[in-house]
């Protein structure tokens, strides 16, 4: 059976229905690549990082951050200028810009040591975390794509119903 990781976003779920999302993929690591460890607004008041740990422990689900792969402030500004010229928001974004998956690429992947979460799949189910709701938004799909091509992980994301 290939070793596999997903991805999950925080927008349009509850507290509620991600711990149930998690739990039902069998997620037992979720790796936080978050810079900034919270999400804005009362309604994702959740996901910040210290309730999101607790309510992680409670389900016996384990929690690392890697910071070292989040994407810098000057990047995500690179990203909220296309998000601009598209008349999209960080909220509705449908895909990252070119610019921005090259520049991570080459500022945060390429740099990136990703042995140790490929590691871990090998002994555990992981989930990487973020904020958007569709990957494809998100740079956690750049890494899970990469993750697929280097170490021969299948990638699954998980969305809200």
């Amino acid at each position: 059976m290939a070793r596999r990781i997903a991805t999950i976003g925080v927008y349009g779920f509850d507290a509620e229905e991600f711990m149930r999302t998690l739990r039902g993929a069998g997620v037992e690591v979720l790796l936080d690549v978050r810079q900034r460890r919270g999400v804005r607004g009362p309604q994702y008041a959740w996901a910040n990082s210290r309730r999101l740990q607790a309510a992680l422990a409670e389900a016996g689900i384990g929690y690392q951050h890697h910071k070292e792969l989040a994407p810098t402030t000057a990047l995500r500004q690179a990203q909220y200028r296309a998000d601009a010229e598209q008349g999209e928001g960080k909220r509705n974004r449908t895909r990252l810009s070119p610019e921005y998956e090259r520049l991570y690429t080459e500022e945060i992947l390429e740099a990136a040591d990703l042995d140790p979460i490929a590691a871990l799949a090998r002994e555990a189910m992981p989930v990487l975390f973020c904020v958007e709701r569709d990957p494809q938004a998100c740079h956690r799909s750049l890494i899970a794509a990469r993750l697929e091509r280097g170490f021969g992980l299948e990638a699954f994301h998980l969305r809200p119903d």
